[in-house]
C-alpha cells in the first residue's frame, strides 16, 4: 500500500460567494505571486507572472498555488495559499486554500509538518462543519495518522489515532458520500496494522508457554475484529494453544472453522493433521 499516495484536488470550490475586496498593489502582488516577497522589492515583475489587470488575483494565486502543487513544490504552493488565506477573507478560494495549506504540510511528510497538517484539518472542520469539502478534511485527518503508522510490532498509537478518525467519518457522512470506500479501504488497512499487532504478541505468547496470555490475545482479536485478514493465523494458534493445553473439545472447532473459511491457508495442512489427530483420539 502506498503511504504517499497523493489524492486528487477540487480546483474550485462549488457555491462561490459574492466577492466584495479589492485588489492588491501591482508591486506588492507580484511579491506574493513569485512566493518569495523578501528580496522582491524593487526587482520588478516576475516572468511567470501574466499581466494581472486581466485577471482576478485570488484566482491566479489558487493557480499557482496549484501548479506548485503539481510540481510537489510545498512551501511555494504554501505561499500562495497562505496569500489567499490572509488576505482574501471573501475569497470564494479562502475555504481551498485552507485545505491546499493541509496538503501542503502533509506532503513534506515529516513529524512537525504532520502536526501543522491535522492542525490544519482540523481548523478547516471547525471553521466549516457543512461544507462539501468537510468529509475530505476528516478523510485527511485519518490519512496524516496513517502515514505515521509503525511496523506491526511496534507502539501503535498512530494506528489507533487513525482507526478513530476512519470510524468518525464513517459515523458522521452519509454511506453513499464519494470518499467513503476510499475510508473504509484505509480503515481497514489501519486495522490490519493494529490486528497484526495482537497476532504476533499472541504469538510470542504462545512460544514462551503462556498459554492465558496467548489465548487471550486471539479470542479478543476474534471478538472485536472478525475481518482481519490474517484470521486463518489466529484460529491456528489459538486451537493449538487449546490443544496443547488439553482442551480437545474446543480447539476442534477452530482446526475446523479454519480448514472451511481458509482452504488456502498456509496453516491448512497443519491443522487438517492436527484435527484428524484430536478427532481420533476424543473416539470413545
Amino acid at each position: 500500500m502506498d503511504f504517499q499516495r497523493r489524492d486528487s484536488r477540487m480546483r474550485t470550490p462549488a457555491d462561490a460567494p459574492v466577492r466584495d475586496h479589492g485588489r492588491l498593489g501591482s508591486t506588492v502582488l507580484v511579491c506574493a505571486l513569485a512566493g518569495t516577497i523578501a528580496g522582491c522589492a524593487g526587482s520588478g515583475r516576475v516572468n511567470d507572472i501574466p499581466d494581472i489587470g486581466e485577471l482576478e488575483a485570488d484566482r491566479l494565486l489558487f493557480e499557482r498555488g496549484s501548479e506548485a502543487v503539481d510540481d510537489r513544490n510545498w512551501s511555494r504552493a504554501r505561499e500562495y495559499f497562505l496569500q489567499i488565506r490572509d488576505n482574501y477573507p471573501q475569497s470564494e478560494y479562502r475555504a481551498e486554500a485552507r485545505l491546499q495549506i493541509g496538503d501542503t504540510y502533509e506532503g513534506e511528510g515529516s513529524p512537525d509538518s504532520y502536526v501543522r497538517a491535522l492542525a490544519e484539518y482540523q481548523d478547516f472542520l471547525s471553521l466549516y462543519p457543512t461544507h462539501p469539502r468537510a468529509g475530505y478534511a476528516q478523510y485527511k485527518l485519518g490519512m496524516v495518522h496513517f502515514h505515521q503508522m509503525r511496523r506491526a510490532e511496534r507502539d501503535q498509537t498512530e494506528t489507533l489515532s487513525a482507526i478513530e478518525e476512519f470510524e468518525a467519518f464513517i459515523a458522521r457522512f452519509p454511506a453513499d458520500h464519494e470518499m467513503m470506500p476510499q475510508v473504509r479501504e484505509q480503515l481497514r488497512g489501519a486495522r490490519d496494522r493494529l490486528g497484526m499487532h495482537d497476532y504476533l504478541v499472541g504469538v510470542y505468547y504462545y512460544e514462551r508457554e503462556n498459554y492465558a496470555g496467548a489465548m487471550a490475545r486471539f479470542r479478543e482479536l476474534i471478538e472485536q475484529d472478525p475481518g482481519f485478514s490474517r484470521l486463518d493465523g489466529v484460529y491456528f494458534y489459538l486451537a493449538t494453544t487449546l490443544a496443547d493445553t488439553t482442551q480437545v473439545s474446543e480447539a476442534i472447532p477452530y482446526f475446523a472453522r479454519l480448514l472451511d473459511e481458509f482452504s488456502e491457508s498456509e496453516f491448512a495442512e497443519q491443522a487438517a493433521a492436527r484435527l484428524t489427530e484430536l478427532e481420533a483420539a476424543s473416539q470413545p
